[in-house]
C-alpha cells in the first residue's frame, strides 16, 4: 500500500490517516518530470490555500485500508471509503492539468464482495468542496473509476458553498468513468469540449451518466463529446442523483452523443442555467474533440526542464 522508504504498507486506520496525505501550501507548483512520476495511494490536499499548479502526475487513486459498512447508505446499504485522489477544499485560484487519474492496478473488480456489497476501496478522484473557487481542470485523463468528481459536498453546505464553487472542466478525457464527470450542488461549472467514453453494458466500471446536476448547481455545457455504448439519449449522460426536490440548472451547446445531437434542453427536464463566465475562450466543434483531446490529454505532454 505505500513505499518501503515510506514506512511500508499502512498497518491501522490511524496510520494510513497520517501517512498518506500530500498537504500544498500556498503559491506552490507540484510538477512531474517526464511521463512516469507517480503518486500510489496518497491523496493530495490542497485545503485553506490559494494559487496552487498540480501538473503531470499518474495519481492512483488511494484505496482505504477499512471500508466502513453504513446499512442506511441506499435501499440496501453500501460501503464508504475515505481518501480522494486530489482534494481541493476551500482554496481558491487551482490549476489541475495534464495528470492522470486511475484505480488501476487495484480496480475495483479486485476487491471482495461482502453484505451482498463490492466492498469498494475508492473514494474521489478529484473533488472540489467547501466554497472553492476559479479551479480549472485541463487536459486530464480520468481512467477506470467509479464516483469521479464531486463540486459541492452536500446538500447542506449552502452556507459556504452558494455563490462560490466556479470551476472549469476543459479537454479532459474520461475512459470507463461510471458516474460523477462532474456531479454539481450550488457551483457554477463550465464544462467545454471534453472527451467521454464508456459503455453502459461493461462489467467493471460500467457507465451511469456524466453531468450530475444536483441541488442548486448552475451547468454550462459546451461542444462535449460523448461515445457512450448502450446510450440512447439525454436522460443517459445528465441526471439529478440527489432528491428529485433539489435539483439545478444545466444549459448545452453543441454537444454530441454518439455523433448525434444531445439535445439537453428538449431531450432533459432540466431548466435552463445562465451566468456570466468570467474569461474568454474559444470551444472547438464536438465533432473535432475526440481527436483533439484523446492525444493531448494526460501525463507525458509537456515538457519540463
Amino acid at each position: 500500500m505505500a513505499s518501503a522508504d515510506n514506512g511500508g504498507a499502512f498497518t491501522s486506520v490511524s496510520d494510513q490517516a497520517a501517512r498518506n496525505p500530500i498537504k500544498l501550501p500556498s503559491n506552490t507548483t507540484l510538477i512531474g518530470i517526464g511521463s512516469s512520476a507517480t503518486l500510489v495511494n496518497a491523496r493530495v490536499v490542497v485545503k485553506d490555500v490559494a494559487n496552487v499548479i498540480v501538473r503531470n502526475f499518474t495519481i492512483v487513486n488511494p484505496c482505504d485500508i477499512a471500508p466502513v459498512w453504513d446499512p442506511n447508505d441506499g435501499s440496501s446499504g453500501n460501503w464508504n471509503s475515505e481518501y480522494d485522489g486530489l482534494v481541493i477544499d476551500g482554496s481558491k485560484n487551482v490549476w489541475v492539468d495534464h495528470n492522470l487519474f486511475t484505480d488501476a492496478p487495484q480496480t475495483d473488480d479486485l476487491s471482495p464482495i461482502e453484505n451482498s456489497k463490492l466492498k469498494q476501496c475508492h473514494d474521489g478522484a478529484l473533488d472540489i468542496k467547501n466554497g472553492s473557487d476559479y479551479v480549472t481542470a485541463s487536459y486530464n485523463v480520468f481512467d477506470q473509476h467509479d464516483k469521479n468528481t464531486l463540486v459541492g459536498s452536500s446538500d447542506s453546505s449552502g452556507s459556504t458553498d452558494d455563490g462560490h464553487l466556479t470551476v472549469t472542466f476543459h479537454h479532459n478525457r474520461f475512459t470507463n468513468v461510471t458516474e460523477r464527470a462532474p456531479r454539481v450542488r450550488f457551483g457554477r461549472v463550465h464544462v467545454f469540449n471534453n472527451y467521454h467514453e464508456g459503455d453502459r453494458s461493461r462489467p467493471v466500471y460500467p457507465y451511469a451518466y456524466s453531468l450530475g446536476v444536483g441541488y442548486k448547481a448552475q451547468i454550462l455545457s459546451e461542444q462535449n463529446a460523448f461515445d457512450i455504448a448502450g446510450a440512447t439519449g439525454c436522460p443517459h449522460i445528465v441526471k439529478n442523483p440527489g432528491s428529485s426536490s433539489k435539483t439545478g440548472a444545466i444549459s448545452d451547446t453543441g454537444s454530441l452523443l454518439n455523433g448525434a445531437a444531445l439535445n439537453v434542453a428538449g431531450g432533459c427536464s432540466f431548466a435552463a442555467a445562465s451566468w456570466a463566465i468570467p474569461y474568454t475562450y474559444t470551444a472547438t466543434p464536438a465533432s473535432q474533440v475526440k481527436s483533439l483531446v484523446a492525444p493531448a490529454a494526460g501525463v507525458g505532454k509537456l515538457t519540463v526542464n
